[in-house]
């Protein structure tokens, strides 16, 4: 079996909660992720993703982007550690019908996983 530290992404892509909307996004945008992991004082507070985007826009278009991803974002993610296997931290995904899941070991944040790593881990077995 495949564990998750295989297929994690180590290079992690974080704002603060009160980084604006429009700054996460084009973070997002540059550095051709799908989700931010909103980090305050080297702790995970949350996640903000593609749809939490969406969310902020269909609910005020024009102020959305102006407001802190805090306000946004999934606070207290799931989290998965490195030795779980690909399978276990797939299932927590679709159970939880999300795309990416934070990598934590003790009350470190240590990676990131989608749901497209995951998928090319379990066809490659």
């Amino acid at each position: 079996m495949t564990a998750v530290r295989e297929v994690m992404t180590e290079q992690l892509v974080t704002v603060e909660p009160s980084t604006s909307v429009a700054a996460a996004v084009n973070v997002m945008g540059i550095q051709r992720v799908g989700a931010v992991l909103v980090m305050e004082d080297a702790k995970l507070e949350g996640i903000f993703t593609e749809r939490d985007l969406v969310r902020a826009l269909s609910y005020d278009i024009r102020a959305a982007t102006s407001q802190p991803v805090g306000q946004w974002m999934t606070q207290n993610p799931i989290t998965v550690g490195p030795g779980a296997d690909v399978e276990q931290a797939l299932q927590i995904m679709l159970a939880g019908h999300f795309r990416h899941l934070p990598v934590t070991e003790g009350e470190s944040l240590v990676g990131i996983v989608s749901i497209r790593d995951l998928s090319r881990a379990t066809l490659r077995e």
